[in-house]
């Protein structure tokens, strides 16, 4: 399997613990929704931006993680713009866009080990009420190393359609995808079951 989005580094992003950068994650995500002015949606955008450059994360990864979610802020920017004015639609296209950049940031520089055992330690309390925390850890670790696994395969299911001249049609690409998403998800589940 495909390792996770880490990007290995030392910058003073990467040191930080995984547990200060999820709280941040958290932080920004409140703030965000408790604004309502589109210019510090676009203050905590850049602010984003610049930590992606003190982490050493080159513009093109950063793109990266962005560009897949362009045409969903595009749809979501038409619609708010033509409902509710153009304030509104910035405001909500700037925090979706922060946010996005904000956790690619946090998954880029934290090995997802580390993601996991915060969320297991936050999460652990529960266990008193029956949850099993390490299964939750498990499938948040999965759910994290899948991102990368799937864009590998779209891509590369689409580069044979491409050499086929069915780069068009959207059925030639999703049941190839669909097929190799289920297989691979058998073999991890019967890996799993494996180790009991």
């Amino acid at each position: 399997m495909i390792a996770g989005l880490y990007r290995p580094g030392t910058s003073p992003v990467h040191r930080a613990r995984a547990g200060d950068k999820l709280a941040a994650l958290l932080g920004l995500g409140t703030l965000l929704f408790a604004i309502a002015d589109p210019r510090l949606a676009a203050v905590a955008l850049v602010v984003t931006m610049a930590a992606h450059g003190l982490a050493r994360i080159p513009a093109r990864v950063a793109f990266a993680q962005i560009r897949p979610a362009l045409w969903i802020l595009g749809i979501l920017f038409a619609v708010q713009l033509w409902l509710v004015g153009l304030d509104a639609a910035l405001l909500l296209v700037l925090r979706f866009a922060t946010l996005i950049l904000a956790a690619s940031l946090v998954t880029l520089t934290t090995r997802t080990a580390d993601l996991v055992a915060v969320i297991e330690w936050a999460l652990s309390p529960l266990a008193r009420l029956g949850v099993d925390v390490a299964k939750v850890g498990l499938a948040i670790s999965l759910a994290i190393r899948f991102i990368p696994a799937v864009a590998a395969i779209v891509e590369e299911v689409r580069e044979a359609q491409r050499a086929r001249g069915q780069d068009r049609s959207m059925i030639a690409l999703a049941v190839p995808v669909i097929i190799r998403l289920l297989k691979m998800a058998d073999e991890i589940a019967e890996a799993i079951d494996a180790r009991s």
